[in-house]
């Protein structure tokens, strides 16, 4: 695949919109959900502070076994997104998690954190079946053109739905209660569903000789396994975009803790801050970097960049006083975490065949969920059994990203640019050769 820039016109925000009408759709529809699954997410933090008196282990459990559920079914939920219709596995991904939020409201079943646990993991094992679904069904609803900028907004969308979600979600759980906060969610999940029956099917498509080959699961597996393997410039990709996590996954957690420590008001409404800078910081961050960094090919150069820019302002926040000064800092760490994983996702994207961009999707997913849910546990160990402070423990997980994106930069780089040469010489040659 060329990847020389200058062939590719970034279409703008408006233009995708106006001239894109499935993207729309998909757009709200996933903007929807989103908003309403951060006020879940921060109904169960402050459900598990509640119910373990604060104990750091048994908040950052919330993120493990949200993790955990989407990293146990990713490889398999990558292949179902290259076997079956994508729209429809986001619809049925939308019908699972409505159905288990009911079951946990009126039963009132969220009585213990081992219910606040199966909660968590339960949402997270259908959130699998959608995300890698929405991810091979982007490209299939855009050109070329189109893509990068359906990434950067689908970012922004994301970034804006956790930014009100877990602000909103704040101040509705303080004021009204944790089963309001959950209502509202299961209604967010019914529009996203309504609106995503409006949707083509999009993809996979399939030879009718691959359609016969769905019962065969675990040599789809296998198979979409090999192909990233062997594909050094897919896997190069997946790891600078999960160099984040190795920090990130803490900093999710450690973000929980900071809130209720930062004096921003209740414990709920201090989680909502933060996690709106977080938000807002993942969506803006994108924008700004597609203007600044318009050439595809000057990508692979800024991600160790941006990850070890990320962990920069993570420090810092460690050593600062806690005051509204953090909101900025965690704004720019995201911003800088948020345009990785939105160069990263169009890579990757951009470079998978459709037939197996399930699987990538998978492999991708599956990589950010362990590392993350394993930095989690980290820093949660380490502040239960009391080895460092909180600040201490800020410190090291953001030092961690420096030496991820450090070594990504030494060792991975040069066979990116290396790659990138070859592919834009072949390129030229079968120009000259036309």
């Amino acid at each position: 695949m060329c990847l020389n820039a200058k062939n590719v016109r970034n279409v703008t925000y408006l233009e995708l919109f106006r001239g894109n009408r499935d993207f729309r759709h998909l757009f709200i529809a996933n903007w929807v959900s989103n908003l309403g699954d951060w006020f879940s997410v921060i109904a169960l933090f402050i459900l598990s502070g509640e119910q373990s008196n604060n104990s750091p282990l048994a908040i950052a459990a919330v993120i493990i076994f949200r993790m955990l559920g989407m990293a146990l079914v990713e490889p398999f939920t990558g292949l179902l997104a290259d076997k079956f219709s994508r729209k429809k596995l986001m619809i049925l991904s939308n019908i699972l998690s409505l159905l288990i939020l009911l079951v946990f409201v009126f039963f009132e079943l969220l009585n213990s954190l081992l219910m606040v646990y199966i909660m968590a993991f339960a949402i997270m094992l259908s959130r699998a079946i959608y995300d890698p679904a929405r991810y091979a069904y982007v490209p299939n609803i855009t050109t070329r053109e189109e893509l990068l900028t359906a990434n950067a907004v689908g970012s922004l969308g994301w970034s804006a739905a956790l930014g009100f979600g877990a602000s909103l979600g704040g101040f509705a759980i303080a004021s009204y209660g944790v089963e309001t906060s959950l209502i509202i969610d299961a209604l967010t999940f019914i529009i996203s569903i309504i609106i995503l029956t409006t949707l083509p099917e999009g993809g996979p498509y399939q030879t009718k000789a691959e359609g016969k080959q769905k019962q065969k699961v675990l040599s789809g597996i296998l198979e979409g396994w090999k192909i990233i393997l062997t594909r050094p410039e897919i896997f190069r990709i997946i790891l600078a975009k999960g160099m984040w996590s190795v920090g990130g996954g803490a900093q999710i957690f450690l973000l929980i803790l900071i809130g209720a420590e930062a004096g921003f008001g209740t414990v709920a409404t201090g989680i909502g801050v933060l996690y709106m800078a977080r938000g807002w910081g993942s969506g803006i961050g994108p924008a700004v970097a597609r203007w600044i960094f318009p050439e595809r090919s000057k990508w692979p150069s800024v991600l160790p960049f941006m990850v070890m820019s990320s962990g920069l302002f993570y420090i810092l926040l460690g050593l600062v006083s806690w005051n509204n000064l953090i909101i900025v800092l965690i704004f720019i760490s995201h911003a800088t975490s948020g345009a990785n994983w939105v160069f990263s996702t169009t890579l990757i994207q951009e470079r998978s065949s459709d037939e197996w961009r399930g699987r990538a999707a998978g492999a991708d997913f599956m990589m950010m969920s362990l590392t993350s849910g394993l930095s989690a546990l980290l820093a949660a160990l380490i502040l239960e059994y009391e080895i460092f402070d909180l600040r201490e423990t800020i410190i090291l997980t953001a030092g961690m990203q420096l030496i991820a994106g450090l070594m990504w930069l030494i060792f991975a780089l040069p066979r990116e640019k290396k790659w990138i040469l070859n592919n834009q010489l072949e390129s030229v040659s079968t120009n000259n050769s036309g």
